[in-house]
């Protein structure tokens, strides 16, 4: 799907991409993904690259199974920090990388990587995209996605058990024990570093039309290779306004 308009192609052709990152944060459960994954549906994946910070918990193949068990993943120190900032700093660059992938069953790094190749845009989404200054800084736009605790917990509940083979006593002591405690020390603090926070509790689809807006915008953005940061946050803002009261009219 071509999102710039004809008369600017020729200048888009005259210019060095270079990829524009946008930061998702936010809870567990809040919708990172899947709404990541719903806006790439209703655009189409070319030109943006999606990378889950998930896929960079630490090699833990020292460890046995039940030393693995009492890792706190919602910490940060339960992250490889070095490699992430290394591999994003390189995709910002324009080189292609070798990701680790995270197996959720295991809860190990697996002994796969995937090839990822950077496009106009890369999309970096996960509990601790916003938490460290150094990847906050690769980031062009830093985004927060908000969701009640109650609503954050059912579908923790039905991912975890249904995607993960997580027993139901494990997914609810895992949750009041680590998850929801490290929220509010860790991940909802980070909000405060995000230039837009968009709330996933209220009207339907509202978040999804807003995050296909801002993608939308980015694209365009890197095609022309825009860097003027205020005129972009005025000019967004106005379109996110619109949206907004055009959906509450409904």
């Amino acid at each position: 799907m071509d999102l710039l308009p004809s008369e600017y192609r020729p200048l888009a052709e005259r210019r060095t991409s270079v990829p524009r990152i946008i930061l998702i944060g936010g809870g567990s459960s809040s919708g990172k993904s899947f709404l990541t994954r719903e806006v790439l549906s209703r655009l189409g994946e070319g030109g943006i690259t999606h990378l889950t910070l998930d896929d960079y918990y630490k090699d833990q193949t020292s460890m046995s199974m039940e030393e693995r068990l009492k890792v706190n993943y919602d910490h940060p120190r339960a992250f490889d920090w070095k490699l992430m900032r290394e591999q994003v700093a390189e995709l910002k660059q324009g080189k292609t990388v070798q990701k680790p992938i995270y197996d959720f069953v295991e809860r190990n790094r697996s002994k796969k990587s995937e090839t990822i190749i950077p496009q106009k845009l890369i999309v970096i989404e996960g509990i601790m995209a916003l938490v460290d200054r150094q990847l906050r800084e690769m980031g062009d736009l830093r985004v927060f996605i908000s969701a009640s605790a109650e609503r954050r917990f059912l579908r923790r509940l039905i991912r975890d058990s249904e995607q993960r083979g997580r027993e139901f006593e494990n997914i609810v002591h895992q949750y009041f024990t680590t998850v929801q405690p490290m929220y509010e020390e860790v991940v909802k603090p980070s909000s405060n570093y995000a230039d837009l926070i968009i709330n996933n509790d209220g009207v339907e689809n509202l978040a999804l039309d807003v995050l296909t807006l801002l993608f939308q915008k980015e694209l365009d953005l890197a095609s022309l290779g825009q860097t003027d940061p205020k005129a972009e946050e005025e000019e967004f803002k106005e379109e996110v306004l619109s949206t907004v009261f055009q959906r509450r009219g409904k």
